[in-house]
């Protein structure tokens, strides 16, 4: 009776620890040289933590400063045809002068967030 128990435990730990890396947590940085509006939120200039759950391609991006959670935006991870050259926002001047952040490149990596909303508002080129 006993290792039957403890089999059954054994078995939904390693259930729980696939299911748990199958959303792993990413984490990168981000540099505004520009404020910029994320999803209703002006940030300033300056420097920021992007933090998302899963392996996409749809994700939820939290902005954060420190600990501090600034905004949180819908997100699409998308594939670049190159890894990217160098860390980039990629932002958006509406007609009022305002800046949306629209997306953002990380270097090395051969992909990229889309925050557009609409899966367009990354032009592949670097």
């Amino acid at each position: 009776m006993k290792f039957a128990s403890v089999s059954k435990i054994l078995v939904a730990c390693a259930a729980l620890l696939v299911a748990s890396s199958a959303f792993a947590s990413s984490k990168a940085s981000l540099q505004l040289t520009n404020p910029a509006n994320v999803n209703g939120t002006n940030l300033k200039a300056g420097d920021y933590k992007l933090q998302w759950d899963g392996n996409g391609p749809n994700v939820e991006v939290s902005v954060m400063q420190g600990k501090k959670v600034l905004a949180k935006v819908p997100a699409r991870i998308v594939e670049l045809p190159a890894p990217a050259d160098y860390n980039a926002a990629v932002t958006k001047t509406g007609s009022d002068g305002s800046s949306t952040l629209q997306g953002v490149r990380f270097q090395g990596k051969k992909y990229a967030l889309d925050l557009s909303g609409s899966g367009d508002g990354m032009p592949a080129s670097q």
